[in-house]
């Protein structure tokens, strides 16, 4: 006699994924469940959203890395358990970290003894490394001023306004005025020269961009450290020099090695540096280097001694993974001085065949230049119909992720479409981004130009059109006005429903 049994609805082991009840019923997004659900189906729910994603690859917009070797995907795995900070229990990792800080430190010319160890710090991008070195001018210039008996209340930095957000976050959130040197047409970085005029007794460093993130281009860090020298001579001040390489910090050596922009120069106290951009490790790691133990003050590091040993630390963070340390020195170790200069080299090759590529097109200004980060920004020669923000919207529909934005002030007018040339975008891959970049252009020039009917349109008086008369460029900012109030109310929509 066969006995037989009815499958209860709890039991889904019998079920294939997609049958069972849990990815056919709803479940809460903003609360947690009541009750468990098996691990199968988590991951499916989860993989199955994130489905929607875009490419990593395809996106263009991001200086991040997004590939690495298996190899190191490995090690990456191996250790993604190992928190950073509890250097008593793995010390190997710690003694990574500080491999990393002086090759690293070396790589940009510090002037470091025989056995004289480097003075830096991993952090989970330049975001943080920047808040560092920021907090340690600021702390020194308020020593120098307590000591002079002057007032210490009103610090200030000197930046060009092409700097990213993170300048703006640390000058908020650690009350430090931010005085912007100002863009002008075809000079999109900071001129050194209005910059050092901007510098008084008050200023806790100027901050140089070594890869702009609007257009790649290096900053002529040589003249500002020429020009800062000769007003320190003659007004008596020591104002000092960071360097922003979080972009350009691993392409300049290898590259560029006799661009003078590092520890060479005598005012660079401290430069930070992306790891995870062309460093070429995934997200989460970044590195400030001091030029000495003088140009961090003593009272910022603190002492701990709860997890085994006395540790110092200082960084705005304190738990944190170990796996991008770990990353990081496979790199350093895995490609040399020779692997990186190839990897360079071509990014800088296929930068030049996408750039050749929309020039022949003979419908795009190039913005970028051929010598500095490897991307091409780039702007419609015409944009009285179309604009570049109607270009980015329709590259989607290839899967292509290639922002369009303006420029800072006083170049606000300028709109332009960036691509950043990483490491595994490849020359087919640059290719295929113009031809599909040819077939954008020809479908807008297809379609009627919504967005100019509605610049154009002044409404109507009598039965007839009433036509505003404006200028070419009062024309181009109105159209990328609307079109980005345009794209932002689509954004909105699309948030989770």
């Amino acid at each position: 006699m066969v006995l037989s049994k009815t499958t209860s609805e709890s039991d889904v082991s019998v079920h294939s994924t997609f049958a069972s009840r849990y990815v056919r019923t709803s479940l809460p997004r903003f609360k947690m469940a009541e009750q468990s659900i098996p691990k199968e189906a988590a991951f499916q729910i989860i993989n199955d959203e994130l489905m929607l994603d875009g490419n990593p690859r395809l996106n263009l917009a991001s200086f991040v890395t997004t590939w690495m070797e298996p190899e190191c995907d490995k090690l990456i795995m191996s250790s993604i358990n190992k928190n950073y900070v509890d250097m008593d229990e793995y010390p190997v990792t710690t003694e990574l970290q500080n491999r990393c800080v002086n090759i690293i430190a070396h790589l940009f010319n510090a002037p470091l003894g025989e056995s004289e160890a480097a003075v830096g710090v991993g952090t989970v991008g330049s975001s943080e490394a920047i808040m560092l070195a920021g907090l340690a001018f600021k702390r020194k210039w308020q020593n120098k001023m307590k000591a002079q008996g002057k007032p210490f209340d009103k610090p200030n930095i000197v930046t060009g306004a092409n700097v990213q957000v993170c300048w703006e976050k640390f000058a908020r959130y650690f009350e430090v005025e931010l005085k912007e040197v100002k863009l002008t047409q075809d000079y999109y970085v900071m001129n050194p020269d209005k910059a050092v005029e901007m510098v008084d007794e008050n200023t806790i460093c100027v901050a140089a961009i070594l890869g702009s993130t609007l257009n790649g281009e290096f900053e002529d860090v040589k003249r500002l450290n020429d020009l800062l020298v000769q007003k320190n001579n003659e007004t008596g001040w020591d104002t000092p020099i960071h360097v922003d390489a979080a972009s350009g910090g691993f392409i300049a050596p290898f590259l560029y090695p006799e661009l003078e922009w590092d520890f060479r120069l005598p005012l660079v106290k401290s430069i930070n540096v992306s790891g995870h951009k062309y460093g070429l490790v995934y997200a989460g790691i970044g590195w400030v280097i001091w030029r000495s133990k003088d140009d961090l003050p003593e009272e910022l590091i603190f002492h701990i001694n709860y997890l085994g040993a006395d540790q110092p630390t200082f960084t705005l963070n304190f738990s944190k993974g170990s796996s991008q340390v770990i990353a990081q020195y496979y790199q350093l170790i895995r490609l040399g001085h020779e692997g990186y200069t190839n990897v360079m080299e071509n990014c800088k090759e296929n930068m030049l065949v996408l750039k050749d590529g929309l020039e022949k097109t003979g419908q795009f200004n190039i913005i970028s230049k051929d010598d500095g980060v490897p991307l091409v920004a780039f702007s419609l020669k015409d944009n009285s119909k179309h604009n570049e923000f109607e270009v980015s919207d329709l590259l989607r529909r290839y899967g292509w992720i290639v922002p369009a934005y303006t420029m800072p002030p006083d170049a606000q007018h300028v709109t332009v479409l960036r691509v950043v040339i990483r490491e595994d975008f490849s020359r087919t891959l640059a290719e295929r981004l113009v031809c599909d970049i040819k077939k954008v252009l020809h479908e807008l020039d297809s379609l009627p130009s919504k967005i100019v009917a509605k610049v154009e349109e002044g409404g109507e008086k009598n039965g007839s059109v009433i036509v505003v008369k404006k200028s070419a460029l009062e024309t181009q900012r109105e159209i990328t006005t609307i079109w980005r109030k345009f794209v932002m109310d689509k954004k909105k929509t699309n948030g989770v429903c």
